[in-house]
């Protein structure tokens, strides 16, 4: 354990603390509805179109992949617990410079996911009750959520327990079908041993599968970000952060058995809203109803994500690698409103200009190489004191192993994804040279702006 350090966190001159307002129920519920994206409603088909009927094994392995890194993040987020995140972690392990790389990865991967989802929302699903342009629906969509986000966090957390609840209970639905389309004789099980398709043996399967499962457990990065808003984080946050990710693992499994045992393989994998092929096969719910679902799960992902992005943004403000100007805080809300509204409007730019496809498959390669980062620097922080006393201590394996995880899972990214990977990797590190260069520069001037 680090020893007891008596001196507070040292705030930016005039740019007061967060307001420390979340509970454990609420982070939980925070990180929980984080994962329980939207996410899920499209993944299931696309992890058995890669791995085969049994679902289940790729979304299980995911999960233990993921609560590798994930005690990585609460080794940190209680030793250091502040927004900023993975930013903040790469800063003090390695320098400035790969601080504003993490936080470049992070930040472009929030602000092209938060644009995604606006436009989702405006898509297919909306399109179930009323039909209006994306763009506008986009548009609107983001200003609504700023205001949210804006408003406060313990406001935006209690909006997302009673959407983290409707997102739970739609995927409860789906399990239940599945047990009665078994109880009536329906279903099939032999499919849950059915690991590995024509192109692909039974291992290789398994490990491409669990790419894209891994990214339905993504999201709980983004909890760290709220930590110097949690009232007791040494205790709250890991609670919180593995009873979240158990959850959402044991709800994963289940849906995965669930739409396997309901529906033939190759319909699963050839559909685009998988769930609502359960919900067709076994009938007795509307696919209006599913819809509706999947628009809150829409919405809370996007504004969690939102969430994440603005407090990111302004923990990086905070250690000097962005402008300063996005420390501002709201005098009565103590939330930062600059940095909400700036990245609310990149969000918005995105979403109106299309571009967001073109960036969104390399959300998990980005997310990949800020979980490595974020490993590594758990070991070279281990020789710095200053953090909080009595923070929690992964065993030095688990960081290893969330390494090799990262490494292992980039393999089985595609060509094309890494090279606009790499692109986005390459502008945040000149970027931070740029950063550099202004710091050596203020060093020089006597630490003058």
């Amino acid at each position: 354990m680090a020893r007891l350090e008596t001196r507070p966190p040292a705030d930016t001159p005039g740019s007061p603390a967060l307001k420390r307002a979340l509970t454990t129920p609420l982070l939980y519920f925070f990180i929980l509805g984080d994962v329980l994206g939207a996410g899920v409603y499209v993944l299931v088909g696309q992890v058995a179109a890669d791995a085969g009927g049994a679902v289940w094994v790729p979304l299980a392995v995911a999960l233990l992949l993921a609560m590798l890194t994930a005690a990585s993040y609460a080794e940190l987020a209680t030793k250091y617990p502040r927004a900023g995140g993975a930013s903040h972690y790469a800063t003090r392990a390695f320098g400035p410079f790969a601080g504003f790389v993490a936080g470049f990865c992070m930040l472009a991967a929030g602000i092209v996911s938060v644009a995604a989802l606006a436009r989702g929302f405006g898509g297919d699903y909306l399109s179930e009750f009323v039909t209006l342009p994306v763009g506008l629906v986009a548009v609107l969509f983001l200003a609504v959520l700023a205001l949210v986000n804006a408003r406060g966090i313990k406001e935006s957390t209690r909006a997302n327990v009673a959407a983290t609840v409707v997102e739970v209970g739609g995927l409860l639905v789906i399990v239940a079908l599945g047990g009665w389309l078994l109880l009536r004789g329906d279903g099939d099980v032999g499919r849950l041993g059915q690991l590995g398709t024509p192109e692909k043996g039974a291992a290789a399967a398994v490990l491409s599968g669990s790419v894209l499962a891994y990214y339905s457990f993504v999201g709980f990065e983004t909890s760290v970000n709220v930590a110097e808003e949690t009232r007791d984080p040494r205790r709250s946050y890991p609670r919180a952060l593995f009873g979240a990710l158990a959850t959402a693992g044991a709800v994963y499994v289940l849906v995965g058995v669930a739409a396997s045992v309901a529906v033939p393989t190759a319909r699963l994998a050839g559909s685009s809203g998988p769930l609502l092929e359960v919900v067709e096969e076994a009938g007795g719910v509307s696919t209006r109803l599913f819809s509706a679902i999947a628009l809150v799960a829409v919405a809370n992902g996007a504004l969690l994500t939102g969430i994440m992005s603005s407090r990111l943004a302004y923990g990086m403000a905070k250690d000097g690698l962005l402008p300063a100007a996005l420390t501002k805080v709201l005098p009565g809300r103590r939330t930062p409103w600059a940095a909400i509204a700036v990245t609310t409007l990149l969000s918005m730019l995105l979403a109106l200009t299309g571009s967001v496809a073109t960036l969104a498959s390399t959300l998990v390669l980005l997310l990949l190489v800020v979980f490595l980062m974020v490993n590594t620097a758990v070991l070279v922080l281990r020789r710095d004191d200053r953090g909080e006393a009595d923070h929690f201590r992964a065993p030095t394996v688990l960081p290893v192993l969330g390494a090799a995880s990262c490494v292992a899972l980039a393999t089985q990214i595609e060509a094309e994804v890494w090279l606009r990977g790499l692109l986005v990797v390459a502008v945040g590190t000149v970027l931070a040279a740029l950063a550099a260069v202004r710091r050596g520069g203020r060093a020089r001037g006597g630490g003058r702006e």
